[in-house]
C-alpha cells in the first residue's frame, strides 16, 4: 500500500527482457530483498540491491503484462522514474490510499501555466472515466492528486512547483501517457452499485 507522496526519484540504468536496474536515493541497507517499491505508480519489488555512494542501485523483474499495459514498456536508460517506498503502520498519511496497481493509461492533452501552478488536461480511457469526479484522487505516475474539472473522460489537475520540482512531473509534456490508477474507493463503491 503506497499514499502517492513521492519520496525519491529514479534513473533507469539498464534494462534486459523485462528487468530494470533502477539508480535511487534510497541507502541500499533500506531496502530489503523483496520490499514493495512504486515506480512511477506500478508497484513493484526489489529483487536485488547494490550500494551506490549514499543512495543504491535496485533491480526489478517485470511482467509482460505490467509491459503492455503501462509506460513501462517504453522505458529505457536514462528514463527518469517517480519512487515512493511502501506505507509502515503508523506513517502519515498524506496523499490516499493507492495499491500500486496501474488500471490503464492516460494521456497528458496540454499543461497551462496558472498562477504559481501547472494546470495539466488529461485524457483518461473511457472505461476508467466514471471513476474520476471533481474534487476526487487520482494516482498518476504514482503521484497523488486532486481532481480540478471533468468533462466527459478529460480531466485536469495542478500542480504546485515544490512537486514538480521532486518529481518527473516538472519534464511532462503535452502528448505523454500516464499510468492511472483510480480511487480505490470509487472503483469499490462502482462494483457495490453495478451488483445491485
Amino acid at each position: 500500500m503506497f499514499t502517492g507522496i513521492i519520496t525519491g526519484l529514479g534513473t533507469v540504468e539498464a534494462e534486459s527482457a523485462g528487468r530494470f536496474s533502477i539508480r535511487s536515493n534510497y541507502p541500499a541497507a533500506s531496502i530489503a530483498i523483496g520490499a514493495s517499491i512504486a515506480c512511477d505508480g506500478c508497484c513493484l519489488t526489489a529483487t536485488t540491491v547494490m550500494p551506490d555512494g549514499p543512495g543504491s542501485i535496485f533491480t526489478v523483474d517485470v511482467s509482460d503484462e505490467t509491459l503492455r499495459r503501462t509506460t513501462l514498456g517504453s522505458w529505457n536508460s536514462g528514463t527518469r522514474v517517480n519512487l515512493e517506498r511502501s506505507l509502515m503502520l503508523g506513517q502519515e498519511m498524506g496523499g490516499h490510499m493507492v495499491a500500486g496497481h496501474v488500471d490503464g493509461l492516460a494521456q497528458i492533452i496540454s499543461i497551462t501555466p496558472e498562477g504559481f501552478s501547472r494546470r495539466f488536461e488529461i485524457e483518461a480511457p473511457a472505461a476508467l472515466a466514471r471513476f474520476i469526479a471533481p474534487k476526487g484522487s487520482v494516482a498518476l505516475d504514482g503521484t497523488s492528486l486532486t481532481v480540478n474539472e471533468v468533462d466527459s473522460a478529460c480531466f485536469t489537475v495542478n500542480l504546485i512547483p515544490h512537486s514538480l520540482a521532486v518529481t518527473i512531473w516538472g519534464q511532462k509534456r503535452a502528448g505523454d501517457r500516464l499510468n492511472l490508477e483510480v480511487d480505490l474507493i470509487a472503483r469499490y463503491v462502482a462494483r457495490l452499485m453495478d451488483a445491485r
